[in-house]
């Protein structure tokens, strides 16, 4: 009984104890349309060798992001993680700690985490950042959250040109909570466009406004001028950044007068991971600090004038009341943190702007070279190392092709718009510091024999 330890014995009493007749019982206020008929089409019984060969066998068929040009971006982003990274991560004082319930005893722990709120700090241009968050998807809806309980009203504004993941988060929780969304409609071809129509929407109702930047669809925004138009209606400005990378290359987010700042911080030293665990980044101004959701590290000294550590604030519903407190989302994975500190670490300040000008540059070139291919336009005019290309036809069936001649090309805007018609023949490219001179070329060529 290796993977069924309950005996017959054991469920009967279990379900005594839970006062159901039988595992049926625990399902009752399920719908019956909603419930499996039936078994599984799966064997009844397997050994383990064979388990790990037919597994095998279906893992085979995936073409995995390091067998082939690779230009999957669409808020998760490859990008070489150094050896060292995943050396430190794995050594026992940091892959063994939790999250310092007890600070007083999680030195290490605290320090790490009070440097990573500094990085994060100075990436974003905010004056104070908290000690992480799940991702950056649930990470921007606790901003909207905050923002409601910051100017005290509960109507959001979401540019059409968030990613739908993100958007799809946001709305689900305030769903929940009874607040009032505008969702606009995306536009890959005209940025401007999308920051008018964000301007237009904000009334003395508005909380927030939320702009991605770059956006779904690589486009870069200057906020400067939407986030006085939003404050002078005495809303706030979230600003969101799907690939943290950017930020050694662009002006960031506080510096162009945001708020609140919400970024997805996988980019530096979280692998893909098959989407996950990823690392959320949340920065806001000073005077909210007290509203941000999460738990924030801060630097002290001991009763010896000695150097210490100390859970600042700690608002999470697992540290405080339910009734104060800010977020029910447990914060990242400590080990996410850590990671990113450590690869940010080795790379400083002018690491990351090198790293940065390689991805911009390489995208560029794609961009040049696919200037050159009939049927395919680029539509942005700014981009960092992702940008959007219409193609004629269906672009999820090019990038299908493309994916049969050994190169994954993209995301398929139809897979994040299902339903929007106008955006079927456009298609998300992604080209960071892994991509070689090689890997374009094939694109480039799988891309014209696949229209």
């Amino acid at each position: 009984m290796r993977y069924l330890p309950l005996t017959p014995e054991d469920r009967t009493d279990m379900l005594a104890k839970v006062g159901v007749a039988s595992v049926d019982d625990l399902f009752a206020n399920v719908p019956k349309a909603k419930l499996v008929k039936g078994l599984a089409n799966l064997p009844k019984a397997k050994g383990e060798l064979e388990v790990e060969r037919i597994l095998g066998a279906f893992a085979a068929e995936n073409i995995s992001a390091s067998e082939v040009p690779f230009f999957v971006g669409g808020g998760a982003y490859k990008h070489h993680v150094p050896a060292s990274v995943d050396h430190l991560i794995q050594r026992s004082e940091f892959l063994t700690s939790y999250t310092p319930y007890q600070p007083e005893i999680a030195q290490g722990t605290l320090q790490y985490l009070f440097e990573f709120q500094t990085q994060v700090a100075m990436l974003t241009g905010m004056e104070v950042a908290n000690a992480s968050m799940y991702d950056g998807s649930t990470g921007t809806a606790e901003a909207v959250l905050m923002a409601h309980r910051v100017t005290k009203r509960s109507k959001a504004i979401l540019a059409g040109n968030l990613h739908p993941h993100y958007r799809d988060t946001v709305e689900t929780l305030s769903r929940m909570a009874g607040d009032t969304l505008v969702s606009l409609a995306p536009n890959p071809g005209d940025a401007g466009a999308d920051l008018k129509a964000v301007a237009a929407a904000i009334d003395s109702e508005t909380s927030c406004v939320v702009i991605q930047t770059p956006d779904v669809f690589g486009n870069l925004h200057d906020l400067t001028t939407i986030a006085k138009k939003a404050q002078d209606a005495g809303a706030l400005l979230i600003a969101v950044v799907t690939e943290i990378v950017s930020l050694g290359a662009l002006t960031a987010p506080g510096a162009m007068g945001a708020d609140i700042v919400v970024a997805e911080g996988q980019s530096l030293g979280v692998g893909l991971q098959f989407g996950g665990p990823y690392v959320g980044l949340f920065a806001a101004k000073q005077k909210y600090v007290r509203q941000m959701p999460g738990r924030l590290c801060g630097e002290t000294v001991d009763a010896e004038g000695r150097r210490g550590f100390v859970l600042t604030l700690s608002t999470r519903e697992q540290h405080i009341r339910r009734e104060k407190a800010t977020s029910n989302i447990c914060t990242n994975s400590g080990l996410m943190c850590l990671a990113f500190t450590i690869h940010m670490s080795l790379l400083g300040e002018s690491g990351l702007r090198k790293l940065a000008a390689v991805n911009h540059a390489n995208a560029c070139d794609l961009t040049d070279r696919l200037a050159d291919v009939a049927g395919v336009t680029v539509l942005n005019k700014t981009f960092f190392n992702e940008f959007a290309i219409a193609v004629e036809g269906d672009g999820a069936k090019v990038v299908e092709k493309m994916a049969k001649k050994g190169v994954l090309a993209g995301v398929p805007a139809s897979r994040l718009w299902p339903k929007d018609k106008a955006l079927k023949g456009v298609i998300l490219v992604a080209n960071t510091e892994v991509n070689t001179d090689d890997d374009r070329a094939a694109f480039v060529a799988a891309l014209e024999s696949s229209l």
